[in-house]
């Protein structure tokens, strides 16, 4: 079957949602005319249908792929920010299949990797027509990593690990800034520092907390049971 015609089949079937013939397709597509337009525009599909079959594994590897094939290409962008939705869908998918809310203690490995796809998307084409939607899925993002590192703090806290606890707090700082944490973060590293008699440094944290919240505790009271 000539490629032209092969791939419209291939639209017939992406069309129906019937994904998994696509793919197949689309991995015959790419096999038989590796090096012409159809080959690379089946590359570029097989991102689409996989996501869309919630193979989100083999999107990623189909973006990477992409990515690493053709560099150039005026729509690699796209491949960058399937990649992040990839990431970002997999590990939204499973908090609300199994916890029907987000779970912010579940390591957030996935949620990384997303925000760090989004993050390289963004650096290497701020115009992408997708820029604007990995913007918004970063704030989520930020916000997710941010939480994870808190409640990671604040277990830490409650059993006096200080040191680990001021690590964690010190991330969202540096990494998550300006989320709803960061006044957690400076809670707990004030606390921190006065349990470990580094005076200076709690002194300078004081100050940031009275800066930016004014009012606002200097001490952290631990949320959960210990």
């Amino acid at each position: 079957m000539a490629a032209p015609d092969l791939y419209k089949e291939i639209q017939a079937n992406m069309d129906a949602t019937n994904y998994k013939t696509a793919i197949d397709r689309l991995n015959t597509l790419q096999a038989r005319f590796p090096f012409d337009d159809f080959g690379t525009q089946a590359q570029i599909d097989l991102i689409y249908a996989n996501y869309m079959n919630q193979d989100f594994e083999a999107a990623v590897d189909a973006a990477d792929r992409f990515i690493r094939e053709h560099p150039r290409h005026p729509d690699v962008d796209y491949a960058y920010y399937m990649k992040g939705v990839a990431f970002f869908d997999s590990d939204v998918e499973f908090l609300h299949r199994w916890f029907g809310h987000d779970n912010f203690q579940r390591d957030p490995a996935n949620s990384q990797k997303s925000f760090e796809a989004f993050g390289l998307m963004l650096e290497r084409f701020p115009d992408s027509r997708y820029a604007g939607d990995a913007r918004q899925r970063m704030v989520f993002l930020r916000e997710r990593l941010a939480d994870f590192d808190w409640q990671a703090a604040d277990w830490y806290m409650r059993r006096g690990a200080w040191v680990s606890a001021l690590q964690r707090s010190y991330s969202i700082i540096q990494h998550y800034p300006q989320t709803p944490r960061t006044e957690d973060a400076l809670q707990i590293m004030y606390s921190c520092y006065k349990k470990l008699g580094l005076d200076d440094l709690a002194a300078s944290t004081q100050q940031l907390l009275e800066t930016n919240y004014p009012g606002a505790p200097l001490d952290y009271t631990p949320r959960g049971p210990v």
